[in-house]
């Protein structure tokens, strides 16, 4: 198969191949691996391979899962494979081999996906760009002097160049949403305890935290949450069940709704006149299609929620170094730490229980503060970043320039960690490109539980304004 071929079908369209035998898994595996090749010493994206184990999964027999024979990337923080390293983008965890599955993974194998490698990620998934020092950075294939956004941006660099239709990534404050706005790809952060995170962690970030995909098209996105959604047993919460197959969802108009503008960011950071030129383009295109918009947004505390994801932040890192350290018996080196990051474990190490609470606290207010505004509006309508993608280098954890590295890090996540907080659901749809040439993306966010709404809409804007043809000069 051509590589022309391969990115002419996403990867609902490929399985379809598979099904009707025009292709063999085996021949999308290695088309893949002929598009790594090609691509990745330039974008840097596949970090770890693990090609036998794929050629191994394939001749085991796969099973008879939706995506049969589809190739597929995980993302190398908190995606166990069993027999394989998951370095979490840090040094101190680059010999870290999985003894288990983690239970996304399962359900990802129970698929069909053929995992054949591991996608970059910054140390712990802890700012919006990726360029961990143990790989070096990842590049953004619109113009390879620029950030493809993160924590998940080598899951959505190699989306973005053809190397899959679809990949594993991670959101704890963006990490979805920011890196598929950067790559011009579409991007589902799900609802909170929507996808598992054990059997090892109960949660991401104290809630934080969920995974799914990044993908070219909806339907992808749609049909890989079906195949992965739901609680797994002992999970300490779950997700509003759904009330039929995403999937479904994408064949139904999605009515009248009611829409709520904002394109100021609640934190204070300047936002970029192209990003609110494009919200507002959207804001345009939705009233074409029937909705109602008009500006309104929550009256949240962000001054409140600033500290409690800090907070939060802070302890998750100091706790996952610990971690490691125990495992070890040995305390992480100067060097085996990212600047930032060791500057965050400090902070976190002599946080109180008391105020990890009162973050808790903080973040639990702020979503009864935005179910309250979902009463009155379906989806909140803003700009995905505060800027257009950065250059490669403004939010890397080696940073020294802390300062300057919080006012570039609050620009790029100015939109996205409310959906984190208060655990809503919200997408970023790839409908805007600068005058530099670099995608800007637009986010919808819902209440809690109306991922079905949100694939509805995102179905109805990908056919009105497509965006399948939009692809880098790789």
């Amino acid at each position: 198969m051509t590589h022309k071929d391969y990115t002419a079908h996403d990867a609902v369209g490929l399985a379809g191949l598979i099904a009707r035998k025009d292709v063999s898994a085996a021949e999308l595996l290695d088309t893949a691996i002929a598009r790594m090749e090609a691509v990745n010493p330039s974008i840097n994206a596949v970090v770890l391979q693990h090609r036998d184990l794929a050629r191994k999964a394939i001749a085991d027999g796969l099973p008879r899962g939706p995506f049969a024979g589809v190739p597929f990337l995980l993302k190398d923080l908190n995606a166990a494979l069993k027999g394989t390293v998951t370095t979490q983008g840090s040094r101190f965890f680059k010999d870290a081999v999985a003894d288990h599955d983690s239970t996304l993974v399962e359900r990802y194998k129970r698929a069909g996906l053929v995992i054949f490698g591991k996608t970059s990620s910054p140390e712990f998934g802890a700012t919006c760009s990726t360029e961990p020092t143990l790989f070096g950075p990842c590049r953004n294939p619109w113009n390879l002097g620029h950030t493809p956004g993160g924590s998940s941006g080598g899951a959505a660099a190699a989306v973005a160049a053809g190397i899959v239709p679809a990949a594993h990534a991670s959101d704890g404050g963006g990490s979805i949403r920011i890196p598929a706005s950067a790559c011009g790809l579409f991007g589902m952060k799900p609802t909170r305890g929507r996808t598992p995170s054990g059997p090892k962690r109960g949660e991401g970030w104290a809630g934080l935290s969920i995974a799914h995909v990044v993908s070219h098209s909806v339907r992808d996105s749609a049909a890989l949450l079906d195949a992965t959604d739901g609680p797994a047993s002992g999970d300490p919460y779950a997700a509003p069940p759904k009330l039929r197959p995403y999937a479904e969802e994408l064949n139904e108009k999605p009515g009248r709704l009611r829409i709520a503008l904002n394109v100021t960011a609640q934190n204070g950071a300047a936002v970029d006149p192209e990003c609110r030129a494009a919200a507002e383009g959207a804001a345009r295109l939705l009233e074409s299609l029937g909705h109602h918009v008009e500006e309104a947004r929550p009256a949240i505390d962000a001054a409140a929620l600033r500290q409690a994801q800090a907070t939060i932040v802070s302890i998750s890192t100091a706790a996952a170094f610990k971690e490691r350290a125990m495992e070890l018996g040995r305390e992480p080196r100067p060097d085996e730490m990212e600047h930032i990051n060791a500057l965050t474990a400090e902070i976190g190490n002599k946080t109180s229980g008391v105020d990890y609470l009162m973050a808790i606290g903080a973040v639990h207010r702020a979503g009864r503060v935005v179910g309250e505004f979902f009463e009155s509006f379906d989806v909140l309508l803003t700009p995905t970043m505060g800027c257009v993608p950065m250059a490669v280098g403004r939010l890397s954890l080696a940073r020294t320039d802390i300062a300057g590295w919080l006012e570039d890090l609050g620009s790029a996540i100015a939109f996205t960690t409310l959906a984190n907080q208060t655990g809503c659901p919200a997408m970023s749809l790839p409908l805007a490109m600068s005058q530099s040439g670099l995608p800007i993306g637009v986010m919808g966010m819902a209440a809690c539980g109306r991922e079905d709404m949100l694939f509805r809409l995102a179905a109805q804007v990908e056919e009105a304004a497509p965006w399948k043809d939009r692809r880098p000069a790789l």
